[in-house]
């Protein structure tokens, strides 16, 4: 063990060696170049699908633009009307917006957050003009139009035949109203342009009958490239001309009120769904660790499948100890080696072969009366300072145990 343990120590000249197991550059290149161009293809998919959609939603319903999505014609048909357009993005703006003699347009409703469209509510309900919201889903139009819900399942084909006997709705006849389909609970509601028995247009009037709400499944009948065909043009013109000011509200995620939770904390903030899902992962992982967990018992004595000869193991353990500058632990192995020797050889039990204040008075009576002062440090002193010191204890040590044994 000893010679092992000194052949594994380097001396301070010697350079670490590379192992065969370390990889070249040219290696770790050949092994990632697939990983990193798949990465590459689809950081530019990324890339080239952002630049498309931000195209194609340039102007999305703002009465401001000409792209086929946009709506400015039906803006310069209303001015030809006499009704005035205004675009706001504010929350502040759409509330201070709302009158008896003002039609309230929310683009996005969906993107508003639950506190914004509590406000907006607030807001448009006691002003007795009419607010349009297009095509809000599960997420806003419970709350902007109370009792109403959305099919999760959108309608197929846009086309649709009015139904009802909204006016406003039998003279436009057929328009592009498919989309999200609604259910309500208000008796005084009408309900037009059905999709499988349910409606993609409501129009739910308030208490003083003053003013209303429309909900309408689809912007499609506002959009530039698809207001000339059908009753697109008079529909979209009669449910935003019946009051001489349309205010065009665009929710804008700049908007100061997105991101005002007033007095809510972060838990608050937190949906029902996510706390209970992390809920569920907490006891998950409970029960894979009881599941993987190790289960303590008696050992089992158990055959290796290979024989490893002593040598290789002590060989292994001093390039690792080399590999990591641990004299310090190489010095306590081989004290401890030596001590554990030559304890039977002095008489002393191998459970106290490492007290100093036994083996070292019986080696002292073995060998020479006044040896007891140099063992000390020999065999319970401080670890080497360098390697040099590291071999000159194993020499040491193997000179006393000799001269023990020969004693």
């Amino acid at each position: 063990m000893t010679e092992a343990l000194t052949e594994a120590a380097p001396t301070p000249t010697s350079a670490p060696t590379s192992t065969s197991a370390s990889p070249t550059a040219r290696q770790v290149w050949t092994r990632a170049r697939g990983v990193a161009l798949a990465l590459v293809v689809l950081l530019a998919a990324a890339v080239v699908i952002a630049l498309v959609r931000s195209d194609a939603r340039h102007g999305r319903l703002d009465p401001r633009s000409a792209d086929p999505l946009g709506s400015r014609a039906v803006a310069e048909l209303l001015a030809d009307q006499g009704v005035s357009t205004r675009v706001v993005t504010t929350l502040g703006q759409a509330r201070a917006a709302a009158g008896p003699d003002t039609t309230l347009l929310i683009a996005a409703p969906d993107l508003l957050t639950k506190r914004q469209q509590t406000l907006l509510r607030t807001a448009t309900h006691a002003s007795d003009g009419r607010t349009v919201l297009i095509a809000p889903g599960s997420p806003s139009v419970g709350t902007l139009a109370p009792g109403v819900t959305a099919d999760p399942a959108v309608s197929f084909g846009s086309t649709l035949s009015p139904g009802c006997a909204l006016p406003a709705a039998r003279r436009a006849g057929t328009a592009d109203t498919g989309g999200v389909r609604y259910t309500t609970t208000a008796p005084d509601a009408d309900t037009c342009y059905p999709s499988d028995g349910r409606p993609t247009l409501l129009r739910l009037p308030t208490a003083s009958g003053s003013g209303d709400t429309v909900v309408l499944g689809a912007p499609d009948i506002l959009y530039n490239e698809r207001l000339d065909e059908r009753g697109n043009a008079s529909l979209a013109l009669q449910l935003l001309g019946s009051r001489p000011h349309l205010v065009w509200y665009l929710p804008s995620l700049s908007d100061d009120s997105a991101t005002d939770a007033g007095d809510q904390s972060f838990f608050d903030l937190l949906p029902s769904g996510w706390l209970w899902g992390t809920l569920q992962l907490f006891f998950a992982a409970a029960l894979a660790a009881l599941w993987r967990a190790r289960r303590l018992g008696p050992l089992v004595g158990e055959r290796l499948p290979v024989a490893i000869r002593a040598s290789e193991t002590v060989e292994g353990r001093a390039r690792l100890y080399r590999k990591a500058n641990a004299r310090d632990r190489a010095a306590d192995a081989l004290r401890s080696a030596t001590r554990t020797r030559l304890a039977p050889l002095v008489g002393i039990p191998p459970a106290q072969a490492h007290t100093p204040e036994t083996l070292l008075p019986a080696l002292s009576a073995r060998l020479d009366g006044d040896a007891q002062a140099a063992l000390r440090p020999l065999l319970f002193g401080a670890p080497p300072h360098d390697d040099a010191a590291l071999i000159s204890l194993a020499d040491q040590l193997d000179a006393l145990a000799r001269e023990v044994r020969h004693s």
